[in-house]
């Protein structure tokens, strides 16, 4: 039988695709003779919105800037562990700007936010697992990022290389299917991930620390399926990963499909569009 999974109530940060466009290429997946459906956008977002809410979660909104294609993409913005926010410093020069109405956002609402020395994408390559946070580097986040990150938190933070230009941010080749936070003491949660997106070493580094991971499959990864988000019980992910979908319904997940199709034009998804803002708990 499946097991029993426990879902915890998260707080989220989103920014509406008022301005979404695909207006410059930064990864594989954006082409700019490619035409985005602004409309079809808002109602995808609008949906991913309304299947969080009715699922129990807080969602705040940042108010979209005009020339800003991507700040939708939340996850980007910054990492928030504990009530602490580490900021954003975009490699891409198109992208730098979105930092500071993120900024604004976090301080008005009482944070502090101290601002990477290096180049940092927030959670896009910073993922908080519990005990500790796993990070991603090779295309965008740098090492000296993972460094800074640990410093500031004082969490430990593993790095892992990503090889695969179609993952690369860690958040579109892994994703955290449950933290420990809701087991038992000691306990490190779980992951799913694309191996392929991995360098061999950082490959051993995932089999050592989750040696019951669930693996997902090329075809599930590029149908955005790691790009997903979960509360320990619930796992909002595209229609499209079916396989995995499976493989998390026969592990006592439920499966959310949310289809964020149009955003898949700009080589994002579900999580990128998702900033977690993780408080102290008590």
């Amino acid at each position: 039988m499946p097991e029993s999974r426990v879902r915890r109530r998260r707080r989220f940060l989103v920014c509406a695709p008022r301005h979404f466009a695909v207006q410059y290429a930064i990864n594989p997946w954006m082409s700019t003779g490619r035409p985005v459906d602004v409309i079809r956008a808002l109602d995808q977002w609008q949906a991913l919105v309304d299947a969080y809410r009715a699922h129990g979660h807080t969602v705040d909104t940042v108010q979209p800037v005009s020339g800003l294609p991507d700040m939708v993409f939340a996850a980007n913005c910054a990492v928030v562990v504990g009530g602490r926010v580490l900021g954003s410093r975009f490699h891409a020069p198109e992208r730098r700007p979105e930092s500071v109405p993120y900024e604004a956002w976090f301080k008005a609402e009482g944070f502090e936010v101290h601002q990477p020395e290096s180049v940092c994408e927030g959670e896009g390559d910073l993922v908080p697992a519990g005990r500790w946070i796993l990070a991603g580097t090779g295309f965008r986040t740098t090492r000296e990022a993972h460094r800074e990150a640990q410093e500031f938190f004082g969490v430990p933070v593993i790095s892992l290389t990503l090889v695969d230009p179609y993952f690369y941010h860690l958040d579109t080749a892994l994703f955290v299917l449950d933290d420990g936070s809701d087991g038992a003491a000691g306990t490190a949660g779980n992951i799913a991930y694309y191996p392929g997106a991995f360098s061999p070493g950082s490959r051993e580094v995932l089999e050592r620390l989750y040696p019951g991971a669930v693996i997902a499959s090329r075809e599930d990864a590029m149908a955005f399926g790691l790009n997903s988000v979960s509360d320990g019980r619930h796992v909002f992910l595209s229609p499209r990963a079916r396989g995995l979908a499976d493989r998390l319904a026969g592990l006592g997940y439920v499966p959310v499909p949310v289809d964020l199709s149009e955003f898949h034009k700009a080589g994002g998804g579900i999580k990128c569009c998702t900033q977690e803002i993780r408080e102290i708990r008590s």
